[in-house]
């Protein structure tokens, strides 16, 4: 290793051990678990949500925010979180659960099903801003969590590469959408594509509602 990538692998160090802040603080309360989202913006597909406990002594280098994650380096990501987690868990709510019962309580639907997944129950729950209804425990809602958690970021890490696997399975089915290149979001392109074919099963029929041509 040259002194110049020694350097960059020292600061990666620093900048992964401010984020250990949380689980530092919370150590002494038992278990502690990261929990996040993907999906709740788009108009069409799951929102995801995992949740994920995290050894800290290992060091998933580069870990952040999946949106400050290049995608090369959220599949990296994936595999190594999966691979050295204590446990993980992966819950989503379907299109037609978001439509029923709105996308915020179908993101706490998925969160709950995340939790249900996870080998052992945790004490302490670390969520990307939100207070999960009808979970025991100790909940910590920490504003842009995945900036300032390893293992909130580490959800978000699951939630994203999950959920746009699932995006690009459903582009085979309906490929008129494009659905493997914006994942269900809003863009030109998905827009011109439901004003020229109307939705598909996958679409979230609520956010529609206000769909202009």
């Amino acid at each position: 290793m040259t002194e110049k990538q020694e350097i960059k692998r020292r600061a990666e160090l620093e900048r992964l051990d401010a984020m250990k802040q949380f689980e530092r603080e919370y150590a002494s309360h038992g278990v502690i678990c990261g929990i996040d989202e993907a999906g709740r913006g788009p108009l069409a597909g799951p929102v995801v949500a995992a949740a994920v406990i995290l050894p800290l002594d290992h060091d998933f280098l580069y870990l952040n925010d999946s949106k400050k994650v290049t995608e090369k380096r959220r599949e990296v990501l994936f595999d190594e979180i999966r691979e050295y987690a204590i446990g993980y868990g992966i819950g989503m709510a379907s299109p037609e659960e978001i439509d029923e019962i709105n996308i915020l309580q179908a993101d706490y639907l998925a969160m709950k099903r995340a939790l249900a997944q996870l080998p052992v129950m945790p004490d302490v729950l670390l969520n990307d801003a939100v207070i999960i209804p009808g979970v025991t425990g100790e909940q910590v809602s920490i504003i842009k969590g995945d900036a300032k958690s390893v293992s909130i970021a580490a959800a978000s890490i699951l939630a994203k590469v999950t959920r746009d696997r699932i995006m690009v399975s459903y582009d085979d089915m309906y490929p008129e959408y494009g659905f493997a290149k914006h994942k269900g979001y809003g863009t030109k392109q998905h827009s011109d594509a439901i004003r020229a074919y109307g939705p598909c099963p996958i679409h979230r029929k609520s956010f529609l509602k206000n769909f202009r041509e």
